[in-house]
């Protein structure tokens, strides 16, 4: 998922260009997808486009989100697991705690640790999370198979209670989008605002529910 251009509102293919390597492999389909202003860190099309290549037969699928803020943790309600990638120093570890992501993580990655403050903040993200931190050097390699090891290990040990959470998200999440986009929201605002109607039943009457 990348950011929305201003003018065009297509993607900013910035990620999409880093990953220009494999883009070509057998079996490799890379996607772009603006948020077009999209909260939560991804695009609206995102979980049907993933429930599309699932379907086609791509496994595994991966979304890398347009970046993370206090409120864009969206991905952890369609990825399992959820993957944290951090940068050494810039007080990402703070930064992390403070966006929700170290609840969300299910495993936490240092890349550039050959870089210093590497060490410093694995140890700040240990005192804060017990999930599994590992340390990567992406460009050259190092650390990548414990990181596969450690995806596939969590695929195994997934169990219902957490498929249903994942599920029940995403149906809120679709919810909402489609209460966003009801075209009565606009005159029934109009009707709160002016003191026609309370809030309550203007909550009712869009979900398509009688008064209570």
């Amino acid at each position: 998922v990348d950011p929305s251009s201003p003018f065009s509102g297509g993607a900013l293919l910035g990620d999409r260009i880093r990953m220009a390597a494999h883009a070509a492999d057998p079996g490799v389909l890379i996607r772009s997808l603006a948020t077009r202003g999209h909260l939560g860190g991804l695009a609206a099309a995102v979980p049907a486009a993933v429930r599309v290549l699932a379907a086609l037969g791509y496994d595994p699928v991966f979304v890398e989100t347009v970046g993370v803020g206090q409120s864009e943790i969206e991905v952890a309600a369609l990825a399992d697991p959820v993957v944290v990638v951090l940068a050494p120093g810039a007080g990402d570890a703070v930064q992390a705690a403070k966006a929700g992501l170290l609840e969300v993580a299910d495993v936490l990655v240092v890349n550039k640790a050959d870089r210093d403050g590497a060490d410093r903040t694995v140890r700040d993200l240990r005192g804060e999370t017990g999930v599994p931190i590992l340390t990567l050097v992406a460009p050259a390699g190092e650390g990548l198979p414990r990181l596969v090891g450690a995806i596939e290990a969590h695929d195994r040990a997934d169990d219902p209670a957490r498929r249903t959470a994942r599920a029940r998200a995403q149906i809120l999440s679709l919810a909402q989008s489609r209460l966003r986009a009801n075209p009565r929201l606009a005159d029934l605002a109009a009707d709160v605002a002016a003191g026609r109607r309370d809030p309550y039943t203007a909550a009712d009457d869009l979900l398509g529910r009688p008064a209570r």
